[in-house]
């Protein structure tokens, strides 16, 4: 019989070697360092699977009870940061495993039976994954809601809006905002649809074909709120799909905060002066005492790359792996950790930082004076006086010419200047010249006029109260 020490190294597998593990080769191979964070959903997968055990008559009703009250042992010590993770265990299932039947001598040893690691790690991964997943959505929430306030605070405040980044017509803040809230609405139903693929069970696969155990997979998946099994083994063993659709979708959120802190980091610079952000999430400068970097919102478009980069490993990971299951499959979880870390962090820093912009609505307002962003609306005017919309376009283009010879906007021309490039102007132009006058006539769902914005601020509360 072995001492505690040695039994302590013995591998799950070591009979069928002559010689042991490389120290070099333990270290390289080994995955406890990174997939320890998945103990918690690891226990509570095996005491589903032990439960299911014990109604199909495999392990007894002692074992049950103590396998279930060991791991629950081991869950606390876990938590209590008491638990020793050993290297020589290789990962998060044999650590817990081992422990388990240092603690109840046999019964530990038989809660692997019907199982192998390569399902047992799928169904962790996806427990975990699913959890995150509502964490997320839980993020994206809380982030909209920050908009709509900061919206709903600026659903009549002028800004310009642009093409190609130049001035193009006016609109409001608030409408401005709300186009990041229809973005994060799209990366919910993303997310929302691809946790319905993350939650399906792979347990019961075992290695890669099945079990010749009456196992009850149908009871697991209830037991752990699973909505179906993965109907194949050869792929339930193999398959990272959900973990790449993860980071899809992951990815294309970082892009839209990525946009979004692009437009911050523009509106914060003092050619713009269009906001401010709180200092809270900005730094100075260790050599320019007047700086105030906007940090948070550059960081957030840089690690938009590291997400990325998350997604392009995943699918390099996968691209070349026969059925079933092979050893590159470790290395899915740390570019999996990684995303979900990073974007969780992300979404509640964004949501707590657009709480803290303060605006500038008079900088806003004179930025859309420029660049003739009513032109358009002139254009419009002339259209509706009956002039084919390609010659009132040319009409328009005409007068902006002459109105920025002469260093003024379209509407500080006089009457008589405009009537030299079409009869068809009359007083009432003015009231389209003006940035009130052109939002308010975008007054259809989706236009920028006020009323539209307020009640697309309150569809949006309500859609996101449900």
């Amino acid at each position: 019989m072995q001492n505690n020490s040695l039994n302590k190294k013995a591998k799950s597998w070591s009979g069928r070697f002559s010689e042991p593990v490389a120290e070099l080769v333990k270290k390289y191979t080994a995955s406890v360092s990174f997939d320890k964070r998945l103990a918690e959903v690891d226990i509570q997968g095996s005491i589903a699977h032990a439960k299911m055990l014990n109604a199909q008559g495999i392990i007894s009703g002692a074992d049950i009870r103590a396998i279930e009250k060991g791991l629950k042992e081991i869950l606390a010590e876990i938590k209590a940061d008491k638990f020793e993770w050993l290297l020589d265990l290789e990962d998060v299932h044999l650590n817990i495993e081992k422990h388990l039947t240092d603690k109840i001598g046999d019964a530990g040893k038989r809660l692997h039976t019907g199982r192998s690691r390569n399902d047992q790690v799928a169904t962790d991964v996806r427990l975990w994954l699913r959890g995150v997943s509502d964490e997320v959505l839980l993020g994206i929430t809380k982030l909209q809601t920050s908009i709509l306030d900061l919206a709903e605070q600026h659903f009549n405040t002028i800004m310009p809006g642009f093409t190609h980044l130049q001035v193009a017509q006016p609109v409001t803040f608030g409408h401005h905002l709300m186009a990041y809230y229809e973005m994060l609405k799209r990366d919910a139903e993303r997310f929302a649809d691809a946790r319905k693929r993350i939650n399906r069970l792979p347990l019961g696969a075992a290695a890669l074909a099945g079990t010749s155990y009456p196992i009850n997979r149908e009871m697991v998946a209830k037991t752990l709120g699973f909505d179906a099994v993965c109907e194949n083994s050869l792929d339930a063993v193999s398959d990272r799909d959900f973990a790449i659709e993860f980071t899809a979708a992951a990815s294309v959120l970082m892009m839209h905060l990525s946009r979004f802190s692009e437009e911050l980091i523009l509106w914060m610079s003092p050619r713009f002066a269009f906001i401010d952000i709180a200092d809270r999430f900005t730094t100075g400068s260790s050599i320019m005492p007047q700086k105030k970097n906007p940090d948070v919102p550059e960081l957030v478009r840089g690690k938009t790359g590291r997400v990325y980069g998350n997604l392009t490993a995943l699918l390099t990971l996968m691209k070349g792996q026969p059925l079933a299951y092979n050893k590159d499959n470790q290395e899915d979880k740390e570019p999996l950790f990684d995303t979900a870390d990073t974007l969780l962090v992300t979404l509640a820093i964004y949501a707590d930082m657009l709480r803290g912009i303060t605006v500038n609505k008079e900088n806003m307002r004179k930025a859309a004076l420029e660049g003739f962003a009513t032109a358009t609306d002139l254009a419009d005017y002339l259209v509706k006086k009956g002039l084919p919309f390609r010659d009132a376009h040319e009409v328009v283009a005409l007068a902006v010419k002459f109105a920025a010879k002469k260093g003024c906007d379209l509407a500080d021309l006089s009457l008589i200047d405009l009537q030299k490039f079409s009869k068809l102007i009359a007083q009432d132009v003015y009231q389209v010249l003006t940035l009130e006058g052109s939002v308010a006539s975008r007054n259809h769902l989706g236009g920028t006029a006020p009323t539209q914005v307020k009640k697309a601020i309150q569809r949006a509360r309500k859609f996101i109260s449900k």
